[in-house]
């Protein structure tokens, strides 16, 4: 790690974050082919499954590790450093099940069956809920997917759906549909067997490019009728502390950025200098900076993600921070490795140097929710609203 730490783990958190510095060693040595043809990395999650990280945001009353959200930011920011791709793409996974745990928005039978097979199965669960004509949910566009209800209870859905992260290896898909004639706006739950599911490869992204976030195709799929899950209501949102997952792995990346300039910087020494460059004052300077600005981002994000775990009762409070620590982390992690590169240089930019590629996978981060204009909306809106 080099440097950056983690204060006062728990033993749980200790052995996670051991298992995921093993993992991320290994990932980090893939990294770049996957990024250069694009393809998911199967071989990642092989060994994901295998170090039995799946179930870890399951409750432990449904057969789970009923890891908090510390421990599943540990996780994740800690997978990032060897492949930031690799993580996100968990991160969907395991903030669903956590955040559907919080708020038991999901049948009990319905959630509990879909843990089993999850634990005894490996099976992978994400949602897709973007649509090219609608752009993010955030922003309360209507899905143009439809839903049709029968006379015998069951569902025809039609529809396509982007950005569907982990894409080559889902089970089971979580869409919004319109229902025909209502106003209404469900969530569905798609299992992949099903007939009339299909992915078409569309992902030609330059940053995040394993991810694999490619098109779900939804045509004349028949599904039961507690395929349902529920019927999104207007209402104040809620608090969704799972999507701190976002911000974690940015900064992780960032994280192997400024190694990635450390490492060069002690080592680096031209003709023109009795020294490596660690001995110019610049040099020192950046390399403060990166630190300075990655423990004030990392802070925040994890003294947040504690209050979340320690008082439950107050979740409703943390609108706010929620938002500002992904906005921080992720305008953090650009810098930082920027900052990097600045260090290194123009070798930084060469396309087997790993820099050019955290340079665009971070920038991915300003395009997950919530948006920065987004947040800074939420902010002023508490500001006017409410007395500190």
């Amino acid at each position: 790690m080099n440097g950056i730490r983690n204060f006062a783990l728990t033993e749980k958190q200790k052995m996670i974050a051991k298992k995921a510095e093993e993992l991320a060693t290994v990932f980090s040595k893939r990294a770049a082919h996957y990024d250069r043809v694009a393809e998911f990395p199967f071989r990642n999650f092989q060994d994901i499954k295998h170090a039995g990280f799946l179930d870890l945001t399951i409750p432990s009353r449904y057969g789970g590790q009923g890891a908090g959200l510390y421990d599943f930011l540990l996780l994740q920011e800690t997978l990032a450093q060897g492949d930031g791709p690799t993580a996100l793409s968990l991160g969907w996974h395991l903030g669903i099940l956590m955040n559907v745990s919080i708020y038991n928005s999901w049948q009990e039978s319905i959630y509990k069956q879909i843990c089993k097979e999850i634990i005894q199965e490996n099976k992978l669960i994400n949602s897709a809920h973007s649509e090219a004509k609608t752009g993010s949910p955030a922003r309360g566009g209507k899905p143009i997917t439809t839903a049709k209800k029968m006379p015998n209870g069951e569902w025809i859905i039609n529809g396509r759906k982007n950005f569907t992260s982990l894409a080559p290896v889902l089970d089971f898909f979580i869409i919004s549909a319109s229902i025909e004639n209502t106003e209404d706006v469900g969530e569905f739950l798609l299992k992949r067997e099903w007939s009339g599911i299909s992915i078409e490869e569309t992902w030609n992204s330059m940053s995040m490019r394993a991810t694999r976030s490619d098109d779900l195709l939804i045509n004349e799929v028949t599904a039961p009728q507690e395929a349902l899950l529920y019927v999104k209501k207007k209402e104040t949102p809620k608090p969704q502390g799972w999507l701190l997952h976002i911000p974690a792995c940015y900064l992780g990346i960032a994280i192997s950025a400024r190694n990635e300039a450390i490492r060069f910087a002690e080592t680096y020494q031209p003709n023109s200098l009795p020294h490596p460059i660690k001995n110019v004052p610049k040099v020192r300077d950046r390399v403060a900076k990166m630190d300075l600005d990655l423990a004030s981002a990392r802070h925040f994000l994890y003294s947040v993600a504690r209050y979340w775990d320690d008082k439950p009762e107050e979740r409703d409070q943390l609108l706010g921070e929620l938002a500002a620590v992904k906005l921080i982390a992720t305008n953090t992690a650009i810098k930082v490795v920027d900052e990097a590169m600045r260090i290194v240089g123009a070798q930084s930019l060469h396309v087997d140097h790993p820099l050019q590629r955290y340079y665009r996978d971070v920038r991915a981060g300003l395009h997950n929710p919530p948006a920065d204009e987004l947040t800074m909306d939420i902010l002023a809106k508490q500001a006017f609203e409410q007395e500190f």
